[in-house]
């Protein structure tokens, strides 16, 4: 993916009102997803709570998901879950593509011994795999949050890292750069008018994609349940945990698999070229 978004063009910025159809569908299921994954955990506030006498219980008015094999709510243990895969995407994203553009703008600013030093490094990551590095930190989390963060942020940063230090070495090396030393214009002018606007469409679209990567993986590992540790609430782990009782109660299992559909989808709708429906 680096190297397809090193050759695109950089995308045109999008205005609200020049949304396309598709983009416009995507963004409101987007609006959807965060104003229920902030709100609410206000309206159903326990995930946790059990009542065996409630086993199964099906979709009603109070619970419209209805209880799950513990008597737990369905729909509280989706809204918690949903704001956590949220929050862990943007936090790891943010991370990743703020060390990697930072990195990446260095490596290509200095070069010599840093660029050495940081493309190696990058190589280094390259060559493990990004499942493994999640894994690894995923194993020395045992279900804590932080370490979680820490692997998902690792497995990402080296693509903004080498699309950015690519990008940076052929807009340095350029006239108008050039130019604005020979005016005696410092680095922040350089950053400020040469090398952001040209960056920001192509960080946006990284990072547009690395929010639906960063919540797949972590409900991956969920699923598999190496992720976060019951009983807190989390996407992959609904499913796995549903799929016992999928024939007596598959809305269990459908809703956390839907808010994953719709997250992916509404992302790369997002990102769909303007114009198109």
């Amino acid at each position: 993916m680096s190297s397809a978004l090193a050759a695109s063009p950089p995308l045109p910025r999008m205005a609200v009102g020049r949304l396309s159809g598709t983009q416009r569908c995507a963004a409101a299921v987007l609006v959807l997803l965060v104003l229920f994954a902030v709100a609410g955990p206000w309206v159903w506030p326990d995930p946790v709570a059990q009542d065996l006498s409630r086993f199964l219980q099906p979709p009603g008015l109070a619970e419209p998901l209805g209880r799950d094999h513990l008597g737990r709510s369905v729909v509280s243990r989706l809204a918690h879950a949903t704001r956590l895969s949220l929050l862990m995407a943007l936090a790891c994203v943010a991370t990743a593509a703020l060390v990697g553009t930072l990195a990446g703008v260095l490596a290509a600013w200095r070069g010599g011994v840093v660029d050495t030093v940081l493309h190696g490094l990058s190589e280094a990551f390259v060559a493990l795999p990004a499942l493994l590095v999640v894994l690894v930190a995923s194993a020395i989390a045992d279900g804590g949050l932080w370490p979680l963060y820490a692997g998902l942020a690792l497995a990402q940063w080296v693509e903004y890292f080498r699309v950015v230090r690519a990008r940076s070495a052929v807009l340095l090396g350029g006239p108008a750069v050039e130019a604005a030393g020979l005016l005696g214009l410092g680095p922040v002018h350089v950053l400020r008018r040469h090398l952001w606007p040209d960056l920001a469409p192509l960080l946006t679209t990284m990072a547009t994609f690395g929010l639906g990567t960063s919540v797949l993986a972590l409900s991956t590992l969920g699923f598999v349940s190496v992720g976060v540790a019951p009983p807190t609430p989390e996407l992959g782990q609904m499913v796995t945990e549903a799929f016992p009782f999928y024939d007596e109660a598959p809305w269990m299992s459908l809703a956390p698999v839907l808010v994953l559909v719709a997250v992916l989808l509404g992302l790369l709708g997002l990102r769909g070229r303007e114009g198109g429906s």
